[in-house]
Formats: structure tokens, sequence, C-alpha cells
């Protein structure tokens, strides 16, 4: 790790909000991450780069639980990750995600999609969750897309109404796992627009993308995986000018 870098980033933006110690996930004899340690600060965003198979899904799977770490330590705003389902409840309330698929519910509208977590998880009132519901989607550029059902809309809308989804539960740390990669080119471009604007109204993030373009107009740090391990990592101006490992300058001429 960087000290530089991070000093820093600790100097530009928050307290650290995520803690990850040595962790390491495996899946039979396939070590999907091989003893991984990072810092998240608040208001920070951080673009996680690397070859298919290296950890980058797994590593932001486990921030939020959805992949069971078998050592290590990760700690989300003071909590530990364990096993424990109020744990979990907590943590998962406090940090939203987008995957690749949007896994809308598709028997429900897009207004009844986005309140249903709230409704549930929160226990807000309808009223106040369809006022919540409404001001998102205005906020992601659809409104009037709202009495719509999933299989009515474009790919790139519905990727939209995901985040849109997932902010509603009003989490401090969103995680993007390439929430580009299954759109058509042309729809794209509407995706990254909502998250540049989430990235400037200062929400933690964690992407995992290769639109480099976004990366380096967003990223206030990068970390780049390779084998199960962060090999590098650093500012855009380091990572993209000056790499010091020979993968991260391979990987960087293969996609740049």
């Amino acid at each position: 790790m960087y000290k530089e870098v991070m000093v820093k980033i600790k100097k530009k933006i928050g307290k650290e909000i995520i803690s990850v110690n040595s962790v390491t996930k495996e899946f039979g004899d396939f070590k999907a991450l091989d003893s991984v340690s990072a810092k998240i600060y608040e208001k920070e965003v951080v673009v996680v780069l690397g070859p298919s198979g290296s950890g980058k899904s797994t590593f932001i799977r486990t921030i939020n639980g959805l992949e069971p770490h078998d050592s290590g330590k990760i700690i989300i705003d003071g909590t530990e990750i364990n096993d424990n389902l109020k744990t979990l409840q907590k943590i998962r309330s406090n940090v939203g995600m987008v995957f690749q698929q949007f896994n809308l519910f598709p028997h429900l509208s897009v207004l009844d999609n986005i309140i249903l977590a709230p409704m549930k998880v929160r226990g807000l009132s309808e009223k106040e969750c369809k006022k919540i519901a409404t001001s998102l989607l205005e906020r992601v550029g659809i409104p009037e897309q709202a009495e719509k059902f999933p299989n009515q809309l474009s790919g790139g809308q519905q990727q939209r109404v995901a985040i849109a989804r997932a902010l509603a539960m009003k989490p401090k740390i969103m995680l993007f796992d390439e929430p580009t990669s299954a759109l058509d080119p042309e729809m794209i471009k509407e995706v990254l627009e909502v998250m540049t604007e989430l990235a400037e109204s200062g929400m933690t993030m964690i992407v995992v993308t290769h639109e480099m373009g976004f990366a380096k107009n967003v990223a206030d740090r990068f970390l780049f995986f390779d084998e199960g391990k962060i090999i590098e990592e650093g500012t855009p101006d380091h990572f993209f000018k000056k790499p010091k490992e020979e993968r991260t300058k391979l990987f960087l001429s293969q996609i740049l």
C-alpha cells in the first residue's frame, strides 16, 4: 500500500469507512482472494480493475456479505461482517449494490420495485417510500417510467432503476459490479452519467469497471487485482502515467 497515496486521500476525503484485513476466499482449490487488505474512506471513489478471474467481483461481494470470506476481517463503518443475520442485515442496509444484471422483479412496476425494500426493511410508510422513489427516478432521469414494468424499459433504463432501488435504502456506500457490461454501447453513457453524478455528490463508491474514460474522470484511487491479490494501487495520475508493476502495464496496454 502506498503510504503517500493514503495520506493524501485521508486529508482530502474523510474517515475510514471500510477496512479489509488479510481476507482470503477460496472456491475449492481456487483462491479467489489471497490475503487481501484495503481501506476505503468516506466520499472516496475507488475503481477496481483487473483481468477476468482476478478477484474483483469476489472482493466487492465480500464487502456486503453476499460472499462469506474464509479468513481475515472486514469492518464496515465500525461493524465487523460475520454470519449473524442481524449483523448482515445492518450492513446491507447501509451498503447498496448494483450488479451486471438488473435483477428487477418483472411482475412489479418500476415504482414498486423501488419502494419494496425500504418498506420491508426500514419500515417506512408506502406514502413516504413513493415520495422517495419519485425523487430518485427524477435523479436518475426517468421519472416518466414509474408505472411501467421492467420488460417495457431499455437495458439502460432498467439499470438506472436498479441504481434508484439501491439508493432508496439511503446507503452510506455503493458497490457497482461492472454495471454497464450487459448493456448495448449506446445505453452505457446514460448509466455512467448517473454514476458520475453520484460520485460528484460525495457518495462512497467502489466500482468494478473497464470503462476507462469514466474511471479516469471520477476515481480518487485505483486498485489493480491479479490472481486474487491487489498488486498495485494509486491515484489516476500514478496508475495511468507511471504504474510500477509490469503486470499493470501489460493490462493497461491491452485496454487503453
